[in-house]
């Protein structure tokens, strides 16, 4: 029965695909070049210095596709773009993002759209990171809009029914969503993100009696005192593997050892406590083909193809 949920499931994130996407549609458009290569390198140059990269590029290719889709309005400046939003000021990595562009901007003017480079320089960092090789499908272009009132995102404490229902709004279902959480893998928060969690949750003046009692301790004593001004950083996974995208996200979350609001509940909810289990056991040695696959679904969210939107000349601002 498990191998038949699993096959299922598996259909579930495989049989997708956009008619105007594919693997390969830079091949020959570059003159010489491999632009895809090219993204690679940049990418393991940024990683050979800077782990957090991962992070940042996974946060940041979210942050994309959820908003207007994956056109790459996240990068564009102006005093009310999505970069202006508050869910957005931490998100890191533009910079990468346009040193690449500019460099394939130098061997191929107006050919490499910015919204690909995202989805590409993702997939490359995970990779480096520990993740499955695998292919991207490319072809996307460039998004014209970018405002922040259009910032929607599933906040750190929304309930898992709520976040269930956005998903779905971008044609992700619930195991998508379950899936691509373990991004978390690599992922951190801040103490202020999860205060009330640890001192004063729903209300109560006391910690949430889910997480585990030694790790509740832990993080209040060491990570997050109660009287500090500083607002120290929390890491989402475990520490003997804070950089490597593996499935021990979902192992701490069955350990009572989740660090934000929602992964607590995202082990313990019925929509989503089973898959949480199966990623975090049975179905570990999946994972990481599991969560190739849903960066590929994630990356076909609200695409522009064909000639819709434009190839920007810089990331940050429109042609």
């Amino acid at each position: 029965m498990k191998a038949s949920l699993l096959s299922l499931l598996w259909l579930s994130l495989v049989l997708h695909s956009h008619a105007q996407l594919q693997t390969g549609f830079y091949n020959g458009k570059c003159g010489t070049n491999n632009v895809e290569a090219t993204i690679q390198k940049y990418v393991a140059q940024r990683f050979a210095s800077d782990q957090t990269i991962v992070a940042g590029l996974l946060r940041l290719m979210f942050h994309d596709c959820f908003v207007h889709g994956c056109d790459a309005s996240i990068l564009l400046d102006g005093p009310q773009s999505e970069k202006t939003a508050i869910p957005n000021r931490t998100v890191f990595g533009f910079d990468l993002i346009n040193q690449i562009k500019a460099a394939l901007e130098s061997m191929c003017p107006g050919v490499v759209s910015c919204a690909d480079i995202i989805v590409a320089a993702t997939r490359d960092a995970t990779v480096l990171a520990g993740g499955q090789q695998f292919d991207v499908q490319t072809g996307r272009r460039d998004g014209t809009t970018s405002l922040s009132w259009l910032v929607n995102l599933p906040p750190p404490d929304i309930s898992v029914p709520d976040a269930i229902t956005l998903f779905e709004s971008k044609g992700l279902s619930s195991f998508d969503m379950v899936v691509l959480m373990g991004g978390h893998t690599v992922g951190v928060t801040h103490c202020s993100v999860i205060k009330n969690r640890l001192y004063n949750y729903q209300g109560t003046g006391g910690a949430d009696p889910s997480m585990l009692g030694w790790y509740m301790w832990y993080i209040q004593t060491y990570v997050c005192p109660k009287d500090v001004w500083w607002d120290n950083i929390v890491y989402l996974d475990d520490y003997s593997s804070l950089y490597t995208v593996d499935n021990n996200y979902y192992k701490q979350l069955v350990a009572g050892k989740g660090i934000l609001p929602f992964d607590a509940e995202l082990a313990s909810a019925w929509q989503t406590s089973w898959a949480v289990n199966l990623l975090a056991n049975e179905w570990g040695s999946a994972f990481l083909s599991m969560f190739s696959q849903s960066l590929v679904k994630l990356g076909q969210v609200d695409v522009l193809t064909g000639t819709q939107g434009q190839i920007r000349k810089v990331c940050n601002s429109v042609n």
